[in-house]
């Protein structure tokens, strides 16, 4: 990170105390007293940004403090809430975000908004990997078109829920937009089918989303709707271990080994017509 870019983030916060850095990839995301602040990567569609930003659904989406700049960077002022804890990690707060989505997916499609950014997320991941690569060969069989149209997170997973003032809200707007519903839920199914999350908490997570009335995923055949999102983010997330692995110059780890072998089944096994 640019040597001076903290302390930009830490002026525009507000707040005095030390910064403690949550999140340093592509962007990079400060907490200072009770604000976080981010600085979203060079590049970033200002239009698109602004108009996810604008949505407001009180009691479900965490709504920025305020936006601002830095050099060639967006920023956006957050409230910081409360995020996940070990302790929520024992038992991971599964029915709430399958709620969560389940009560974002019934809501009205905003005008304006762009595409959700699942699709693009999965191309940029595989762009890091050499042509022979198992995930990049997968990325080959993929069909990332979108089946459905609503409202969709377009990058959901558990690290996305806070609690603020006692409630847990969706965060990261960042991919909001238009597309695909099932796509929120194809992480939960790519970890599932992977072996990287259990029967039951899958269970969990799919009966509170269709329970809630979640209209994604068919409630007698949900893979109906899955499979092509959840062959979309195993190849996602395995892509990005693999390219992780390759520039830290460290092993894979046995989640990203789960992922690159669901990628062989990937190639192994054509999508249902």
């Amino acid at each position: 990170m640019p040597p001076d870019l903290v302390s930009q983030l830490v002026r525009l916060s507000g707040r005095a105390g030390p910064p403690t850095v949550l999140k340093d990839t592509r962007v990079l995301v400060i907490r200072v007293g009770d604000v976080v602040v981010k600085a979203h990567p060079a590049g970033t569609d200002e239009a698109e940004l602004k108009a996810r930003l604008e949505v407001r659904l009180p009691g479900l989406l965490l709504e920025p403090l305020g936006t601002d700049r830095v050099g060639d960077r967006i920023v956006t002022i957050w409230p910081a809430g409360e995020p996940l804890t070990p302790d929520d990690l024992e038992t991971p707060p599964w029915e709430e975000g399958g709620r969560l989505l389940a009560r974002l997916h019934a809501q009205p499609l905003p005008a304006g908004l762009p595409p959700m950014g699942g699709p693009a997320r999965v191309t940029r991941a595989v762009a890091q990997l050499e042509p022979g690569d198992l995930p990049r060969k997968a990325y080959q069989t993929l069909d990332l078109r979108q089946r459905a149209y609503g409202l969709a997170h377009g990058d959901w997973h558990l690290g996305q829920l806070i609690r603020l003032d006692g409630a847990w809200l969706l965060i990261d707007p960042d991919d909001l937009g238009y597309g695909d519903p099932a796509w929120d839920l194809a992480r939960p199914a790519a970890w599932f089918a992977s072996g990287l999350v259990s029967p039951d908490e899958w269970n969990r997570f799919l009966g509170s989303y269709l329970a809630a009335g979640g209209t994604a995923v068919s409630p007698g055949d949900p893979w109906r709707e899955l499979d092509g999102p959840a062959r979309a983010l195993t190849v996602q997330l395995a892509a990005t271990a693999m390219a992780t692995a390759r520039r830290d110059n460290t092993a894979l780890d046995e989640a990203a080994e789960a992922l690159i072998s669901s990628c062989e089944r990937i190639l192994a096994t054509p999508p249902p017509s």
